[in-house]
């Protein structure tokens, strides 16, 4: 994923701070071989895991320039997993500085296959170790880690049963997102995030060339996608909230859009993130409650 030299620099900065003082570190505790790589993961297993009963297994994606315990303590999932019991893995990307290669395909397909199969090769390794039940496997991810969702939403919806995304960056588009099923949907997108427009188009700094879709343009094209309504209902769950919902869809599914007014790139109440940079987090909802609500409807589909 190509970006300004602005932002890779100021991120870097920012990562290796939140690295030392509030996130523990870029650490891991597992790794696999996947495409001839090394791939490694930070996996978390409750105390109230049950290895006599197959349960959910939960995929975080961790952003640009971010890594596995900066997403484990920026969404928060650990908290759910011990009172629901089921697992949750922090895939760790590639390169200097991290990232999934989860772009547009003209950039580099090889490398998109490979991330690809790399989660495909994830949940098998995982299955081979602990009791997941294969229907209710689920993906999120923010920012670039949010693309990266959107890239297995697209080509491995025989695996994966629901989606979710904070603030991403959904570049992979056009006749190569072809999913073999219906994907349920839930995004959450500030309108103030400075990095990845609301209203789509390139970044703050002028001189990226990535240019993202509008948001709500691309939570249409999943209804469309999913056979759904085509004319969402739009709820003030705040002043600041909206909920955009796109019903009546394919498999009796759903995809949502929560749109929120001064939110920058962050994760609604999630951990802290610096606001000269990220622009506001808002705290009147919890993303990754409302995320794991709405993965509980879902299992996988035939």
């Amino acid at each position: 994923m190509k970006t300004s030299s602005w932002i890779i620099i100021s991120l870097v900065c920012v990562s290796v701070l939140l690295g030392g003082i509030f996130y523990l570190g870029n650490r891991t505790n597992g790794q696999i071989q996947s495409g001839g790589h090394t791939r490694r993961y930070l996996l978390y297993v409750p105390d109230s895991y049950d290895p006599d009963q197959p349960g959910p297994l939960v995929i975080s994606i961790h952003g640009f320039v971010q890594w596995p315990a900066h997403q484990q303590k920026l969404s928060g999932w650990n908290q759910l997993a011990d009172e629901y019991g089921f697992l949750v893995v922090y895939p760790r990307g590639t390169g200097f500085p991290l990232r999934w290669y989860a772009g547009p395909p003209e950039e580099d397909l090889e490398k998109t296959q490979q991330e690809v199969e790399f989660f495909s090769d994830l949940i098998d390794h995982l299955s081979q170790a602990y009791s997941i039940d294969q229907d209710r496997i689920y993906v999120n991810g923010m920012s670039n880690g949010g693309g990266m969702t959107h890239l297995l939403a697209c080509q491995l919806t025989d695996r994966i049963a629901a989606f979710g995304g904070v603030a991403g960056a959904y570049l992979y588009q056009g006749d190569y997102c072809q999913p073999q099923n219906t994907a349920p949907w839930i995004a959450f997108h500030g309108e103030d995030d400075p990095i990845v427009p609301y209203q789509g188009g390139s970044t703050r700094d002028r001189h990226s060339a990535l240019q993202f879709p509008a948001v709500e343009s691309w939570i249409a094209e999943w209804a469309e996608h999913d056979r759904c309504d085509p004319s969402p209902e739009k709820v003030k769950v705040t002043p600041e909230i909206t909920r955009i919902s796109y019903g009546d869809c394919d498999q009796d599914i759903e995809v949502i859009l929560y749109r929120i007014a001064g939110a920058g790139h962050t994760w609604p109440g999630g951990g802290w993130l610096p606001v000269w940079l990220t622009g506001t987090t808002n705290r009147e909802i919890d993303a990754t409650a409302l995320i794991w609500e709405f993965y509980q409807q879902y299992t996988l589909q035939e």
